[in-house]
């Protein structure tokens, strides 16, 4: 079977399913291939065991640029939305935060902490600005990245010299100083450092920590939500407005090979043998999956390939699912409070000393975690009277020493149901059923390498202007027709849809030329 198309694009994940609806509207025939039996990527909902259903890795949202809620007409249902975050304390004494306002703390820190949100604001809206446009090439004549480079210059001069000065030095700092410094509050510099680090191979006293903290703040100032039906429900929405724009989407179709002649894309071949021709090919698979594998390594400039597979991905984050017959018992709780986003991390230091394993390839005895009870305010995620409990685990890395043998995920789990039981005594008896999934396994569900759901580490050299490396920011790749999409290209990881709505941008300028 041989068909032609205006654009194929691999991978029905957020940003795949973005840049597809927007290459249609353009007035593009396009098609989408999606290897597993679902759409969505990594942003599904799942059922893990009978009746219970979660998200099958991020668990809130909180990235999604509006541009692209606008370009799509997405009405996404919330099942809670401007979630507060709790930083559990073994004495029911707990911080919490939302905005720029926290309770459970000194006047001086609620003071500190105002002033420490507003700062960032200010420098996230900055970042933001840059995030929903394709970065400028560097060393170039172009006149258009000039300019893009001469108003980042401009932005940068209007905050003021003192600000300039202080955001160009934040930047490449670690969270655990700046933290330390502002705050006394152990469980609040506890709960800020996580936010910093959540979903990397980094510590609180890793360099530009700040960097990916003001990430994290970027679009909607860290505002949290909850998608009613879990995160399916935002890629079904996402799939809607594709399909309703003239996409065409086939599920089990996994793309064997980019196809390539005389250095040019003509198509994708598919494992079954099925061949789709287009002479444009837009990858929401990781940058290692697109170059290394289908494409080939003898398709490219060998220092282009070196370069790719120097890319630091190897995940460090495992995702844990529990089906409760109750909601546990945390002291000084009331049933408003499950429905918030919680948080197990101490201090700082506690932060740190959690990472510290994971240098050596061995998982945390004593993780951090970030859990959600999407079931409270949605109902159809467990059965009648039950709950569903879903954790991001920290730190799990991806080459473990025991290569996550069933003695090493039996010693993990372990450990984490021991650092819960310190804040939920009755955690073990209301545990019905419990999945954890290593970086191993995400990488092996979601065809992400080295299972990092980011599709590569947020470092200065992986960011912005060198993401995914230096030379091919700009979402094409040096295969004539062949463009990056996911969140390996810029601007990164989360469920933004920005970096599927830049490359969009990038292949309907091109192909106007």
């Amino acid at each position: 079977m041989i068909d032609k198309y205006d654009a194929i694009v691999i991978g029905a994940g957020h940003n795949g399913l973005a840049c597809s609806a927007l290459l249609a509207k353009a007035g593009k025939k396009v098609l989408v291939l999606e290897a597993n039996d679902q759409i969505g990527g990594a942003a599904v909902t799942r059922e893990f065991t009978d009746g219970y259903k979660v998200s099958g890795c991020a668990h809130l949202l909180y990235k999604m640029q509006p541009q692209v809620e606008k370009d799509l007409n997405l009405n996404i249902n919330l099942a809670s939305k401007n979630l507060s975050t709790k930083v559990l304390s073994k004495t029911g004494d707990h911080v919490t935060y939302r905005g720029n306002k926290v309770s459970g703390v000194s006047e001086g820190d609620q003071k500190n902490f105002s002033e420490f949100f507003q700062r960032m604001t200010k420098f996230s809206d900055l970042l933001n600005k840059y995030l929903n446009k394709p970065p400028p090439r560097l060393g170039t004549k172009n006149k258009k990245d000039l300019f893009t480079l001469a108003m980042l210059g401009f932005d940068l001069r209007k905050m003021g010299k003192v600000e300039m000065r202080e955001f160009l030095r934040l930047i490449g700092m670690n969270i655990f100083d700046e933290l330390d410094e502002r705050f006394e509050s152990p469980l609040l510099k506890g709960g800020l450092s996580l936010d910093a680090v959540l979903g990397t191979h980094l510590g609180p006293r890793s360099p530009n920590t700040i960097l990916t903290y003001l990430y994290r703040m970027a679009g909607k100032h860290g505002t949290l939500s909850v998608p009613k039906g879990g995160m399916g429900a935002v890629t079904n929405a996402m799939s809607a407005s594709a399909k309703a724009a003239g996409v065409e989407i086939i599920t089990n179709a996994k793309v064997k090979k980019v196809t390539i002649d005389k250095g040019s894309a003509t198509g994708v071949e598919l494992d079954d043998g099925t061949i789709y021709n287009s002479d444009i090919v837009v990858s929401n698979a990781d940058p290692k999956k697109t170059m290394l594998e289908l494409v080939g390594a003898r398709n490219v400039e060998t220092r282009f390939t070196h370069r790719i597979d120097n890319i630091r991905m190897n995940g460090n984050a495992a995702k844990m699912h529990v089906a409760l017959n109750k909601l546990p018992t945390i002291k000084g709780f009331s049933e408003s409070d499950y429905s918030q986003r919680i948080l197990i991390a101490p201090d700082e230091n506690y932060v740190e000393r959690s990472f510290n394993p994971a240098k050596y390839g061995k998982s945390s005895p004593l993780p951090v975690l970030e859990i959600t009870f999407p079931s409270i305010n949605d109902s159809d995620l467990a059965p009648e009277g039950r709950h569903v409990m879903s954790a991001i685990v920290q730190y799990a890395p991806y080459q473990e020493k025991s290569s996550w043998n069933e003695e090493a995920r039996a010693n993990f789990k372990n450990d984490i149901f021991s650092v819960l039981k310190q804040y939920m005594s009755d955690i073990e008896e209301c545990s019905l059923s419990c999945e954890i999934l290593t970086p191993l396994d995400l990488e092996k569900e979601f065809h992400i390498t080295g299972g990092h759901w980011h599709h590569g580490e947020f470092t200065l050299d992986q960011f912005m202007f060198v993401r995914p490396v230096a030379g091919s920011a700009q979402y094409q790749m040096p295969i004539d027709g062949l463009y990056l999409c996911g969140a390996g290209a810029h601007p990164g990881g989360g469920i933004s849809g920005a970096s599927g709505r830049n490359a969009a941008q990038v292949i309907l300028k091109r192909e106007k030329k």
